[in-house]
């Protein structure tokens, strides 16, 4: 939005299970070390932190919402979001509850984004048919927006019995922002911008010259749905880590990243070699030194537009305190050379 600072920022799903160095963390620790990753990332002076849903035990951060509701009492100034909420298997009544809970006890710091999700886990897990996954999300979204609006709401649908002059409690100061979360699908792109309401990239792989098409994609719906440009915002959501050791650091994530995507029966190339694009200016892993990470989301902006950038950095077993000194790192020394180059665009 014109006139806002450029925000940065991290998230995370927690991590368990044994660690690169040998050590195993309970799924009770990974919600804990979250925690103190927020709390971190306040104190550096981050403006963002996201916590993410998964539903398997090395990734066991399941209720994004319960984590924002403690961290929103332990903390004063950071903003606090799902990143993302999986609505498709969710109850978007029972989403905004909590997270207008969250916001009441923060003074209005929470925010949701909303997506899809990137895996079929949640399905049979909450009973619903994967063969449903965008038509549960498109009217589950629209619902919600729907709660979000005003406090009394009467809805029909096709996946759940109507509403009729329902009263949905508490209802914090303001309306919650909430935000579209995208994986890249262009049909995304155009539903956020159509309904004029924020979109959150995850950008982990690709060029910023193609994420920045996307950009455009959303704008231009939104122009085609004559909404008023104000509305429009951007955030990304990317895989990182600062650390001081250049090119021994993007090796060193890489192995974790490997490892990351096995969890999800995914893959990515095990060789460095074949991902060295991804790490270098113009690709969408953002790990280095600092002032390379900061030259890369300066220069993703120039093609994006986005205002607001944050970064997963646990991943694939990454112990703890090197999680938390990235976020020193990030804190300290990259966000004021992007806040120096961007200031508030």
């Amino acid at each position: 939005m014109i006139g806002e600072k450029f925000e940065l920022g991290v998230y995370s799903f927690g991590v368990a299970g044994p660690d690169s160095d040998g050590d195993f963390v309970s799924t009770a620790q990974a919600v804990r070390n979250v925690l103190e990753q927020i709390r971190l990332a306040e104190q550096v002076g981050l403006d963002f932190f996201g916590v993410g849903e998964h539903h398997h035990e090395r990734v066991p951060v399941s209720s994004p919402t319960s984590v924002i509701n403690a961290a929103a009492a332990m903390t004063s100034s950071i903003t606090l979001s799902t990143a993302v909420s999986v609505l498709s298997t969710d109850d978007p009544i029972r989403l905004y509850q909590q997270a207008a809970t969250a916001a009441i006890v923060s003074g209005d710091r929470v925010e949701i984004i909303a997506g899809r999700g990137s895996s079929t886990l949640p399905f049979p897990l909450f009973g619903y048919d994967i063969s449903d996954y965008d038509r549960l999300y498109a009217e589950k979204f629209a619902l919600l927006l729907a709660i979000n609006d005003r406090d009394r709401v009467s809805w029909d649908s096709t996946i759940r019995p109507p509403l009729q002059d329902a009263l949905v409690v508490p209802r914090p100061e303001k309306p919650l922002k909430i935000w579209l979360g995208s994986g890249g699908n262009p049909s995304s792109s155009v539903r956020a911008g159509s309904l004029g309401v924020p979109i959150s990239y995850g950008a982990i792989s690709g060029t910023q010259e193609n994420w920045g098409k996307l950009g455009e994609i959303y704008r231009q719906s939104a122009a085609e749905a004559r909404v008023a440009p104000d509305r429009l915002e951007i955030s990304v959501a990317s895989h990182g880590f600062v650390g001081r050791d250049g090119l021994a650091v993007k090796q060193r994530y890489h192995r974790h990243e490997v490892a990351s995507y096995a969890l999800a029966n995914r893959s990515i190339p095990a060789r460095w070699e074949d991902v060295r694009p991804n790490y270098s200016p113009g690709g969408m892993v953002f790990v280095g030194e600092p002032a390379e990470i900061a030259e890369r989301i300066v220069g993703l902006h120039q093609c994006l537009r986005h205002r607001r950038h944050f970064l997963q950095m646990d991943i694939g077993g990454m112990p703890h305190r090197d999680v938390l000194r990235s976020i020193e790192l990030f804190g300290t020394e990259v966000a004021p050379l992007v806040r120096a180059e961007l200031g508030s665009r």
